[in-house]
């Protein structure tokens, strides 16, 4: 294993902001429980009601500014970047002027944190706005030709973040390998391999935040039993496993993604104490984050 950072990518600034927390306080308390030199690089995901989020994940409400400063300042403050979904594919020109987006914008002005985007317009927008951020290429732009690939590393871009399809395509990877560090990998998909309906899903769900729409449901076609569980998403072509991880990270790649905003609380645990806890202190963790969970919890209801 490399004496080099490993950075982690997490989900859920705001859903999953309780388990995040307590995950960052047990790496703290507890540092030889988790896998040598992993360090959480930055939480992802978007603000209640903000239109130019997109992906396959919604949250629904409104965050006054104290409560988006208070919630910036939380990760912030431990070192943590934020790193907002601005992955709307249906953004025009007029949608870059929202005021609730660009308030969010102009809390996180601070040199720490990073958005993530796939239309030219709002990334535009943003680096002449918001030079201070930086910027990730979204695997919501789907780039799965080669050539198209490698042209997208050459830009000037933070990061780009790999098609899932591409995890374990051997000749892809060995023509990255130059630009490894500035590769994240997505680990956990639980999206099925080529999924037909990938592209059609962000358009609607892009279209809900713009018109706020909540008749908009999109079922998903693979009916599998345990999609949603990380179990189910062991089985999934895409998946990397630790010894997996272990390869690439021995080949340069410094960055891995745990996807998650849409799926459940058991599934990020499950998958925050596989790929991140040594497997003899796994149990132990598992007790400990559930155990000060239910604590927290009961606090909040008192």
């Amino acid at each position: 294993m490399t004496s080099e950072t490993i950075y982690w990518h997490i989900p859920g600034i705001v859903y999953f902001g309780l388990i995040n927390h307590v995950l960052l306080d047990t790496m703290q308390k507890y540092p030889s429980k988790f896998r040598d030199n992993y360090k959480i690089g930055s939480v992802y995901g978007t603000l209640p009601g903000a239109i130019w989020n997109g992906g396959r994940n919604i949250i629904e409400g409104f965050c006054n500014k104290p409560d988006v400063e208070r919630i910036l300042k939380a990760y912030n403050q431990r070192g943590i970047p934020c790193r907002f979904t601005w992955t709307n594919v249906l953004l025009e020109e007029k949608h870059t002027y929202d005021t609730y987006c660009n308030m969010i914008m102009q809390v996180g002005n601070n040199g720490l944190n990073q958005v993530l985007v796939n239309r030219p317009v709002l990334e535009e927008y943003i680096r002449r706005e918001y030079p201070k951020y930086k910027i990730i290429s979204s695997t919501t732009k789907r780039i799965l030709n080669t050539e198209t690939l490698l042209d997208e590393i050459k830009k000037d871009y933070f990061l780009v973040v790999l098609d899932y399809d591409l995890n374990h395509n051997e000749s892809v990877i060995e023509q990255i390998l130059p630009a490894a560090d500035r590769i994240e990998i997505l680990v956990n998909e639980t999206c099925s391999a080529g999924c037909p309906k990938r592209v059609e899903h962000y358009r609607e769900i892009s279209r809900y935040q713009l018109e706020f729409d909540t008749r908009i449901q999109f079922p998903c076609w693979d009916k599998t039993p345990d999609k949603r569980t990380f179990a189910g998403c062991q089985k999934k072509p895409a998946f990397m496993s630790n010894d997996d991880i272990e390869e690439y990270i021995k080949k340069g790649f410094r960055n891995f993604k745990i996807v998650g905003r849409g799926e459940g609380k058991e599934f990020l645990l499950d998958s925050y104490i596989y790929f991140l806890v040594k497997d003899e202190h796994r149990d132990f963790i598992r007790n400990h984050i559930m155990q000060t969970l239910m604590q927290l919890r009961g606090n909040q209801r008192r």
